[in-house]
C-alpha cells in the first residue's frame, strides 16, 4: 500500500444531483459522500448511468445544463467547489484540479500543434514566458515519456497513436501542477498493453508529485492494479466504500459481488471441439494502405496486413487478438469486402470472395456479416430499429411485410422486446443497441459472423450477457465467428481458438486454453502479462 499523507485534500458530503423531468429517476447521484487524501488513489466505479462521471463534472464545474445541484457541499482546500463562480471554477480548472478525459482525440484541438495545446494551458492562466512555456512543455513530454518530445510536440493529434495522444492530454492536465488529478476512464479505449503503460504512468507520477487522484473506471482490473480505496455507485447511490482490499476480497454488497463475477476471469472454459468443415479460408492475405503526406512528398505506405492465413471452421469462434495497429480490423473489412485486398485469397464456402463481382458478390457478402464496435454509430439514429433490421433482407428481395416481421423475430431472439420495433437507438441503452446490431447483422441468414470489438464499449456486466448471447446464438443457428479483441481475457471466455497478430502478421495460433497457459510467442506473453489485476503492476496496492 502507498503511503499516503495525513492532510486531506477533498471532502465530499451529501452531493445530490437532480436528473430533468422524464428520467429514469430523480437523480442522478444522490447522498455522494466522501474523503480524498494527498497521496491516494480512490477508484470510483460503476456501470453506464450510475453518475461516475458527473460526480467528477460537479467538481470541476462542467455538469450538462440538463443536471442541476439538490443539495451537498466540498471541502478542497477550504474552498467548496460547488458554489465557486464561473470564473473561478475555470481558474481552479488546471490550476489546482487536473482532467483527463476517456478520448483523447475528442479531448484534443485536431487543428493545433501538440506542442501548442500544452503550452496553452499557461497562456490561459496568465502564467510564464513564451520562451518559459516552451520549456516547460518539453519537461512535460518528458515526464509522460512521449517519444521523441521534439518531434512530437510539432506533431497535430491524429498524426499519435491513442496512447500517445492520452500522454499529451496527461501532460496537459499535470501543467500546472494540480493538488487533485480527475481521470475519467482514461485507459477504456486503450488496447492492453497500452492500458498497462498508462496505468503504470499515471502512478509513477501521482507517487512522485504526492496528488489526490479520483479515477473513474468500469473495470475492476484496473481498481485492482491502481485502487488505494474503491467507492462502487449503483445508479446513482453508494452501495460500497473501502480499501480495495475490502472491497476486492470482502465485497459486501450483491451489486459489488455482481461487478466481480462479471470480470471475465482470463482461464478459457472447456469447450467441445468445433465440427471440421472449413467455412472460411483466408489465404496469403496482405493489404497496404498508400497515405498521402502533403502535394509534392512521397506517400507514405502502411502494410497493413502481410501474408496472413488462417481457417475458421462451422460452430467455431476464432479470436484475432494484439494490439492497437496490429491489423485486426483491416482484416474484418477484407474478409467482409469492406476493403479488397492487394493480394491473397478470401474463401467463402469455397467461393473467392476476393474476386467475385455483381449478384455473386452480394450472394456472398449475404452469407458473412458484421458486428460493428460502435452500437449507437453503426445504427442510423433517425430510423426506426425494425426498419433499420430489415433494410437487408427488403434489398435483397424479401417482401416488407415479411422482412419487419422477421425483424421482430430477430428481436426476440437477441433478448429485446418485439415491440420495441418502432423505437428509435436513442431510446435504448449500449448493450440493447449492440443486441439490435447483432439483430441486423443475423437478418440476411449468415453462416459467418465477423465481430470487430463488438464488445469493447460496454459495461462488464453488459458485456457478459453480449458474450452469453453470442454463444448462445452460435449453438442455436450453428454460426461460425471470428472475433476480434484487444481484451484477452474477453478472447479467453469466448474463443475455442485463438490467433495472435503483430504488425500484419499472425505470430501465433492456436487453441485458447494452450495459447493461454502456454504461450510460445514473446509477444504473446508480453500480452497476457499485462492484463489489469494480473499483478503485472500491481505494487501491493489491494492488499
Amino acid at each position: 500500500m502507498t503511503q499516503t499523507a495525513d492532510h486531506r485534500v477533498l471532502s465530499v458530503r451529501h452531493l445530490s444531483l437532480r436528473l430533468p423531468a422524464g428520467a429514469d429517476r430523480r437523480h442522478a447521484l444522490e447522498d455522494l459522500s466522501f474523503d480524498l487524501k494527498a497521496g491516494e488513489i480512490l477508484c470510483i466505479v460503476g456501470e453506464s448511468g450510475s453518475g461516475k462521471s458527473l460526480a467528477a463534472q460537479a467538481l470541476i464545474g462542467l455538469l450538462p445544463r440538463a443536471v442541476t445541484l439538490d443539495g451537498g457541499e466540498t471541502d478542497f482546500e477550504g474552498t467548496d467547489l460547488l458554489r465557486l463562480s464561473r470564473h473561478m471554477q475555470r481558474d481552479y480548472r488546471g490550476r489546482r484540479i487536473g482532467m483527463i478525459f476517456q478520448e483523447p482525440l475528442t479531448a484534443l484541438n485536431p487543428s493545433l500543434r501538440i506542442g501548442d495545446q500544452i503550452a496553452e494551458v499557461f497562456e490561459a492562466h496568465g502564467l510564464l514566458t513564451p520562451a518559459e512555456r516552451r520549456k516547460r512543455v518539453l519537461d512535460l513530454a518528458r515526464e509522460v515519456k512521449l517519444p521523441d518530445p521534439e518531434r512530437m510536440l510539432r506533431a497535430f493529434p491524429h498524426q499519435l497513436s491513442g496512447g500517445q495522444r492520452q500522454r499529451a492530454v496527461i501532460a496537459m492536465a499535470l501543467a500546472l501542477e494540480p493538488a487533485l488529478l480527475i481521470a475519467d476512464e482514461p485507459t477504456t479505449a486503450l488496447d492492453v498493453t497500452t492500458q498497462a503503460r498508462i496505468l503504470a504512468l499515471i502512478r509513477e507520477i501521482q507517487d512522485r508529485r504526492g496528488m489526490a487522484v479520483i479515477f473513474i473506471t468500469h473495470d475492476f482490473g484496473v481498481v485492482h492494479d491502481i485502487a488505494d480505496r474503491v467507492l462502487v455507485l449503483e445508479k446513482g447511490v453508494v452501495v460500497e466504500q473501502g480499501t480495495a482490499s475490502e472491497v476486492l476480497e470482502a465485497a459486501r454488497h450483491p451489486y459489488t459481488r455482481a461487478l466481480l463475477a462479471a470480470v471475465p476471469k482470463g482461464v478459457p472454459p472447456k469447450r467441445p471441439k468445433p465440427a471440421t468443415e472449413t467455412v472460411l479460408s483466408v489465404e496469403s492475405l496482405q493489404k497496404t494502405f498508400r497515405l498521402s503526406r502533403g502535394l509534392f512528398a512521397p506517400k507514405r505506405e502502411i502494410r497493413a496486413v502481410r501474408g496472413v492465413s488462417f481457417d475458421l471452421h462451422r460452430g467455431e469462434t476464432l479470436g484475432l487478438v494484439g494490439e492497437s495497429g496490429s491489423g485486426k480490423s483491416t482484416i474484418a473489412r477484407l474478409v467482409t469486402r469492406i476493403e479488397t485486398p492487394d493480394a491473397g485469397r478470401v474463401r467463402l464456402f469455397g467461393d473467392d470472395l476476393a474476386t467475385l463481382q455483381g449478384a455473386r458478390l452480394r450472394e456472398g457478402r449475404r452469407r458473412i456479416q458484421m458486428v460493428f464496435q460502435d452500437p449507437f454509430g453503426s445504427l442510423n439514429p433517425q430510423r426506426r430499429v425494425g426498419q433499420a433490421i430489415a433494410d437487408g433482407p427488403i434489398a435483397a428481395g424479401v417482401p416488407r411485410e415479411t422482412a419487419m416481421s422477421d425483424a421482430r423475430r430477430l428481436l426476440d431472439l437477441v433478448g429485446i422486446d418485439p415491440r420495441s420495433a418502432d423505437r428509435l437507438p436513442h431510446e435504448f441503452s449500449g448493450g440493447q443497441r449492440q443486441r439490435i446490431g447483432i439483430a441486423r447483422a443475423l437478418a440476411l441468414e449468415p453462416q459467418v459472423l465477423v465481430a470487430d470489438e463488438a464488445v469493447s464499449a460496454l459495461d462488464v456486466t453488459v458485456q457478459a450477457q453480449v458474450l452469453d448471447l453470442l454463444e448462445d446464438l452460435k449453438r442455436k443457428l450453428d454460426l461460425a465467428i471470428l472475433f476480434i479483441t484487444h481484451d484477452l481475457q474477453v478472447a479467453a471466455q469466448i474463443c475455442d481458438r485463438v490467433a495472435v497478430m503483430q504488425r500484419g502478421e499472425i505470430v501465433e495460433i492456436g487453441p485458447a486454453a494452450e495459447i493461454f497457459a502456454h504461450p510460445r510467442q514473446e509477444y504473446t506473453r508480453a500480452l497476457l502479462s499485462a492484463i489489469p489485476g494480473t499483478g503485472a503492476l500491481s505494487d501491493g496496492r489491494s492488499g
